[in-house]
């Protein structure tokens, strides 16, 4: 039997972690669990510690570790704290030794290789997935950063005829319909809303989700109630405060506070990164305009 499966013994504990509901996952009691699935609630309670910053200790826990899996949570977490050349390597090693038929190396290393630049690599790995939802999310979210929608669409299509109403198909087919746009964006709304709403399954993450399908439906003041859910329940957290800032522009508020917020939570976020560059090649390119009309 899928552990992960609704029948599954893992599935409390796998939902936990793909709602965002880290600490809960974290903490989560596996002392009942059957002996075949210790390893897999280990690795994704290891998981859901990094996603809370605690990579370092999360490192040091596994190193040394004889198990692949393990192995693989020390990338991710190499990954997590700025090494991503160590991060890489390990990754490269262990899909070249263990990624035929290990479903964890798979998703871990893949999502190391896809965070390095080296998305075809991930691909590749991934593919040889067997019935591994978690490699279908990861699948479907770089190819969406490939802005190859009709692939992503392939393959939430493809899994939701096994896989019917599991709560990765759910996400990621939320994922492509805010991609997608148009009606898609009141269907991605309503599974993140029923997520974030319900106190047995809301998050930071789900709350945020909501409220970027709130702000593709132009509904400002719910996005912003939504937005402030997420704040009160982690102050500093980079993507509620990345959301907020887009909110500002939106509704014609002054961004300073929020950009500010931003780059003290996570000055490498994204959403900076992205801003940054075009700001550069704005500026490139009116430096040549201004040259020409000089002339």
């Amino acid at each position: 039997m899928d552990p992960y499966s609704a029948e599954g013994e893992l599935i409390n504990l796998h939902s936990h972690f793909h709602q965002g509901q880290y600490q809960e996952a974290a903490d989560y009691d596996a002392s009942a669990l059957s002996p075949e699935n210790a390893l897999a609630a280990r690795v994704l309670q290891l998981r859901a510690r990094v996603a809370l910053g605690r990579a370092e200790e999360v490192l040091a826990e596994v190193r040394g570790a004889a198990e692949p899996e393990l192995q693989a949570v020390g990338a991710l977490a190499e990954l997590a704290l700025g090494r991503a050349d160590a991060a890489a390597a390990t990754a490269e090693a262990l899909a070249k030794a263990h990624g035929a038929a290990n479903a964890t190396v798979q998703v871990l290393a893949g999502t190391v290789l896809q965070a390095v630049g080296r998305s075809e690599e991930a691909l590749a790995l991934l593919a040889q997935h067997q019935g591994s939802l978690d490699a279908v999310a990861l699948i479907v979210q770089i190819h969406l950063q490939q802005n190859r929608n009709d692939l992503a669409v392939k393959e939430v299509a493809a899994a939701r005829r096994w896989a019917q109403d599991s709560l990765l198909v759910n996400l990621a087919e939320a994922w492509v319909g805010l991609r997608l746009g148009g009606e898609k964006y009141q269907q991605a709304f309503y599974v993140f809303e029923e997520l974030a709403q319900a106190p047995a399954t809301s998050s930071v993450r789900t709350l945020v989700s909501q409220a970027v399908a709130e702000l593709h439906l132009g509904r400002t003041e719910e996005a912003q109630a939504a937005l402030e859910q997420a704040l009160k329940k982690e102050p500093e957290n980079a993507d509620a405060i990345a959301n907020m800032l887009v909110l500002s522009v939106i509704t014609g508020k002054s961004p300073e506070e929020w950009t500010s917020a931003l780059q003290k939570a996570d000055p490498e976020h994204p959403f900076l990164k992205d801003l940054a560059e075009k700001s550069d090649l704005f500026d490139k390119a009116a430096a040549k305009y201004k040259a020409k009309a000089a002339a």
